[in-house]
């Protein structure tokens, strides 16, 4: 069995969405504690740009969006780094969305839906067979604090990201007898891309750095936190608890200021 006591060096860890944000921070500091890390990501140019700054990341183009691409993903991993043993689903979008804006088509609606629920989910049923096969390994699936209360400008988000929470419990659950640990990072709002349009936004909270949320991630997992909330997403799990109507109230506000421009 695994022991105790989650292990960060010597890894083969594969990061989706690793070219930027909390995907880029995990795969530079993961890779100086010793580990070989692979990040994908859809955009080739970008994820060359960090290989030309960090020359012992690997990487590979994929779009967790495309279950074409995590097949042949898998494919090279098996052939390329048969001794993967860790997983991190990180890759994700985030939108403000009027609801009321007939130009939204039924695909556009799902985007988010398929990258940030169905990616983690097909990615893990992809390689859990492989992850079987190694003596130790991890999922840690990326969720959000917006996972326990919900932000109505983002509602597709939050929905994901709920359901990512769902999932990732279930799925450790059904791992108990496995090698396989199962973590969620559940962060606040961050300062990296995906929080470009929110910046100024009042009712998020303040951006907390991605160095430092990185230094709660890896301190967490190596303490074997199984669900690691750092800074405020802490708080809004506890809100969510104890004064969920009051924390929707407080979220909701940007939706009442764009109900009341139209």
């Amino acid at each position: 069995m695994l022991k105790e006591i989650m292990v960060l060096s010597e890894n083969i860890i594969l990061i989706t969405g690793g070219s930027s944000g909390i995907g880029f921070e995990l795969a530079s500091r993961l890779s100086k504690l010793g580990n070989t890390v692979i990040i994908t990501g859809r955009n080739l140019a970008k994820l060359e740009q960090v290989k030309l700054q960090f020359n012992k990341l690997h990487i590979i183009q994929s779009d967790v969006s495309n279950p074409d691409d995590i097949l042949k993903l898998y494919e090279t991993i098996v052939k390329d780094f048969p001794g993967l043993n860790i997983i991190i689903n990180n890759a994700g979008i985030m939108r403000n969305l009027n609801l009321h804006d007939e130009s939204i088509n039924l695909q556009d609606i799902n985007r988010e839906i398929v990258t940030n629920l169905s990616g983690p989910v097909r990615m893990v049923q992809q390689f859990l067979p492989l992850l079987k096969t190694q003596p130790s390994a991890a999922i840690i699936n990326v969720s959000s604090g917006l996972a326990f209360v919900h932000f109505p400008i983002s509602p597709v988000y939050s929905a994901t990201k709920a359901g990512l929470h769902a999932y990732t419990q279930a799925l450790r659950v059904q791992l108990k007898n496995t090698r396989i640990k199962v973590f969620e990072i559940a962060p606040p709002g961050t300062d990296t891309p995906l929080q470009d349009n929110f910046v100024g936004s009042a009712e998020t909270g303040p951006m907390m750095k991605v160095d430092k949320l990185v230094d709660v991630i890896l301190k967490g997992l190596q303490n074997d936190k199984k669900e690691i909330r750092p800074g405020l997403a802490n708080l809004l799990k506890i809100i969510s608890r104890v004064a969920p109507q009051f924390a929707l109230k407080m979220l909701s506000k940007p939706v009442d200021q764009m109900l009341s421009n139209q």
